[in-house]
């Protein structure tokens, strides 16, 4: 998928997941949002809404900058996440990594921080619950199709290499069948100068009184 789709989908998903609710994701709950009790928890969702698009804005400059440009906003995530390996820093790390375009992507790694911010809810505000869930279940669908198709290429490659051994093996038999022809030949050949050398001598044998006696 292209950057700019990935990110496009990811973002429709988290909204609709916000707005319904995230538990039509596949396989995936969140406890329901405690109530609210004074505006301290709107501000967390504002603040966790700022930090959310900052996050998708740094996933896509990621994909599109110079390589060392990717690096330092990679390295600044990880810092950040070194520094403090849970909540927010944490998920911003994880959408680093599972962001496509750039060189330090790594899905797998990306998979096993969302599922443990999955498993941790209480250490995210609302929307970056619907975040961690929706990328989680994209990172899901890609990482079960490339095991799918790594099984198919390693199947192929078995195949190949079957087709590789039995051709070998029909070169070698084809050599073994050919050196046997060869030598049999050979012997043929061998034994006929055999024969002809034999009569050569029976004949020289017959001749030799005869010419003894005319002498």
């Amino acid at each position: 998928m292209r950057p700019e789709r990935h990110f496009r989908s990811v973002l429709a998903l988290v909204l609709a997941s916000a707005l319904g609710g995230c538990s039509g994701l596949p396989g995936l709950h969140t406890p329901p949002p405690a109530p609210r009790t004074d505006n301290r928890s709107d501000d967390g969702d504002t603040v966790a809404a700022v930090f959310v698009a900052g996050s998708f804005q740094n996933m896509q400059h990621l994909a599109q900058a110079a390589p060392a440009e990717q690096a330092e906003i990679f390295a600044a995530a990880r810092d950040a996440y070194d520094r403090s390996p849970q909540g927010s820093a944490k998920l911003r790390y994880a959408l680093m990594l599972a962001a496509p375009g750039h060189p330090a992507r790594d899905p797998a790694l990306a998979d096993r921080l969302l599922r443990e911010l999955a498993a941790q809810p209480e250490t995210l505000q609302p929307i970056e619950r619907a975040v961690t869930l929706v990328e989680l279940s994209q990172i899901n669908a890609e990482l079960e199709l490339k095991a799918e198709n790594d099984k198919l290429s390693q199947n192929s490659e078995e195949r190949s290499e079957r087709e590789r051994s039995a051709a070998v093996q029909r070169r070698l038999q084809n050599e073994v069948d050919e050196n046997a022809r060869l030598r049999k030949q050979l012997e043929d050949a061998q034994a006929k100068l055999d024969a002809i050398a034999h009569i050569e001598r029976n004949l020289t044998q017959r001749n030799a009184p005869n010419s003894g006696g005319q002498q």
